[in-house]
Parts: C-alpha cells; sequence; structure tokens
C-alpha cells in the first residue's frame, strides 16, 4: 500500500489509536518551542492537525502540508483559523510555499516516509528566512533497527506505512549539505520506555 493511501486510511481513528510515539511527539512540541513566537511557521506533515493547533498559538501566520487528502480533512475539521492555511502537497517534489519566507520550518513523525534527505533538506533550507529554524521530531533510528515503524489496525489487519531507515549521520549530513547549522539534538523516551531504546529523536538547525 503507498503511503498516501495508508494515511487516507489511518486518517479516522489516527487520533483515538493507541500511540506512545505520537503522544510523546506532542508532548516534546510544547517543551521545546512553548513561549516562542514566529512570523511564519511550515509545517510539514501536519496528519490530522494534532500539532497545528498549538503551532497556531505561536505563528501570526502558519502554513500546514500534507500528502493525505484524509488527515487534511480531519485537520480542518479542527482548526478553522484565519492565519493558519492547509494545502495538499507531495514533499518529495518542490514545495508549495514561498522562499526564505519562514522563521520556523517543522516537520514530525514524517522524514521515515521520505527516501531522500538531501531533497528535503535543500527544500527546508530554501523556505526558511534568514536566522530561521528548522525542528525535526522522527522515529528514533535504533527504534528503526528493531523492526519499528508506523502501522495500524485496518479494516483487513495490520498495516504498515512503507518507511525508510536514516541514519543519525543521514540527517547531519543532509543538512549540513543544505548549508544548516545543528543546534540542538536530543534523546528521548516515552514513560514506558524502561531499559528500551530512545523512542524519539529531535533536532534543531538554524541558518
Amino acid at each position: 500500500m503507498s503511503i498516501q493511501n495508508a494515511y487516507n486510511q489511518w486518517a479516522t481513528s489516527y487520533d483515538s489509536d493507541h500511540n506512545r510515539t505520537r503522544d510523546l511527539d506532542q508532548q516534546l512540541m510544547r517543551e521545546l518551542l512553548q513561549g516562542q513566537e514566529y512570523q511564519a511557521i511550515l509545517e510539514l506533515g501536519c496528519g490530522t492537525g494534532k500539532n497545528t493547533q498549538f503551532f497556531s498559538t505561536l505563528g501570526a501566520e502558519v502554513v500546514a502540508l500534507d500528502f493525505s487528502a484524509g488527515m487534511l480533512e480531519q485537520a480542518r475539521s479542527k482548526i478553522n483559523a484565519a492565519h493558519v492555511h492547509f494545502q495538499q502537497a507531495d514533499l518529495t517534489q518542490a514545495w508549495p510555499v514561498a522562499s526564505g519566507h519562514f522563521a520556523l520550518v517543522v516537520t514530525n513523525l514524517v522524514l521515515e516516509h521520505l527516501a531522500d534527505l538531501d531533497h528535503f533538506f535543500a527544500q527546508a533550507s530554501q523556505a526558511m528566512s534568514a536566522n530561521g529554524q528548522l525542528v525535526v521530531s522522527e522515529l528514533h533510528p535504533f527504534r528503526q533497527y528493531q523492526g519499528s515503524q508506523a502501522r495500524f489496525q485496518g479494516q483487513e489487519g495490520i498495516i504498515q506505512v512503507p518507511a525508510f531507515t536514516h541514519h543519525i549521520s543521514d540527517f547531519l549530513l543532509a543538512a549540513a549539505k543544505a548549508g544548516l547549522q545543528l543546534s540542538q539534538l536530543h534523546e528521548h523516551w516515552h514513560n514506558d520506555d524502561l531499559n528500551q531504546p530512545p523512542r524519539l529523536l529531535t533536532l534543531r538547525w538554524h541558518k
């Protein structure tokens, strides 16, 4: 099943499914960004809007992109604010956004579904304003080494969303090629992850 079709199917149950990774990601975004203000925010892979509502309190303008029409439908049903703009887009192609416009570019649990990190970081750098920030929250590669990937209960059983394993060094190299400077790197565990590898990896770069 394609990534797009998988997320279209998952859209109606995504928010209610038991999902420690999703919940930890939401928590981390609030811990990392609470109290900050941005003129314009670009959210890549907004999904059902699980973080978009929070980003809307930080940014005077929020542009939220996603590949899945089903996910965007859920997001639009939750968030009706004049300064939040949802748009369907394929992140493997040129992004339909203004260059040099966004003070914050942020993506959550998306890069595991993108094969080409060089394209992603080049497009992110192009979208960022001078001194802009890029924040990435991603499934930790250590989890992927153990076989973890996005999955959900479909009508005919468990559906695994196609994924690519990227090592930490892959993120750092691709970002460096795009001219970004790493300022933060953290590994995170859910409260239920005792004696387990880290669940999430968060990174912040500056232009």
